[in-house]
């Protein structure tokens, strides 16, 4: 099957045509693909489910929400902060120990998308008595647990997966679609995974926002999981069944109808995920985004 294509309309001229590449994968087979389900692709954020996986197996402590802002990239609202701190508050550990860079205004490393999952790094550490200076590098303790957690996620072997540098600071895993397609379709069959995607089910605003495509799939397919990353990618998983997505050209908001339309090769229906409205600075609509 061709890649998905999604159109950007504005006064019903198309400016723009997004393709993207997905693949599902249940029972190690796969079950519906578009494009190409080798294409490789870092999974920068959309790992972060499977970087809370050491956390929830060392932390018999935490709490749902605790493990859902840990697979979070949140937008800084301050229900998501104040989550943020409540894992820092388990930890122990202090905002000054977070070794992602500061965002917002003021700046903030609190305030950054990913510091929850830099706490949960910073409890692991506690939990296992690592020092947690440097806890971001790859010869640490946490990222080579990270490292061994992608491979046995994805059914290879640890020195096949390629990293480079999230923008975070924190390594970030290189693989084809196919197999972070199996990563997630037996996530919840992972030590750990079923309480973390207990947690993410419980608190889907948390894990971005209500206007993301992931936090919005997981209000509409109950008993489903989602996380977005950048570059466009998207990896989501259910009823046994993993699926991973990738806009070719790294822009995000072809990410929604892409997942509409290839969640209906499922029989499975994203509602108004399928159109997104283009808004100019007068929060005027004056186009759209889908098939």
């Amino acid at each position: 099957m061709d890649p998905i294509r999604v159109s950007v309309r504005r006064g019903g001229v198309v400016e723009a045509v997004h393709r993207v590449h997905g693949v599902a994968v249940q029972g190690g087979a796969v079950i519906a693909e578009a494009g190409d389900s080798g294409l490789v692709a870092l999974m920068r954020s959309s790992s972060k489910p499977l970087q809370a996986l050491p956390l929830a197996r060392a932390r018999d402590d935490l709490d749902d929400r605790d493990l859902a802002i840990a697979s979070a990239s949140h937008l800084a609202d301050p229900a998501q902060l104040a989550a943020v701190r409540a894992l820092l508050s388990k930890a122990p550990a202090s905002e000054d120990e977070l070794e992602c860079g500061p965002e917002g205004e003021p700046p903030s490393r609190l305030k950054h998308n990913c510091s929850g999952k830099h706490a949960g790094m910073l409890a692991l550490c506690r939990a296992k008595g690592w020092r947690s200076e440097g806890y971001r590098l790859e010869g640490h303790r946490v990222q080579r647990e990270m490292l061994a957690v992608h491979a046995e996620a994805a059914g290879v072997a640890e020195d096949e997966l390629r990293t480079a540098v999230d923008g975070c600071g924190v390594p970030t895993f290189a693989l084809p679609l196919e197999r972070m397609a199996h990563a997630f379709a037996r996530f919840t069959q992972l030590e750990g995974g079923e309480r973390i995607a207990e947690g993410m089910r419980a608190h889907p605003d948390l894990i971005r926002g209500p206007r993301a495509a992931d936090s919005r799939l997981m209000k509409t397919l109950p008993g489903w999981i989602a996380k977005g990353g950048a570059e466009g990618l998207f990896c989501a998983a259910g009823d046994g069944i993993g699926v991973a997505l990738k806009v070719e050209d790294g822009n995000g908001r072809a990410v929604g109808p892409a997942a509409a339309e290839f969640f209906r090769q499922l029989d499975l229906d994203l509602g108004d995920l399928a159109v997104q409205p283009l808004d100019n600075s007068r929060r005027e609509r004056v186009g759209e985004i889908g098939l």
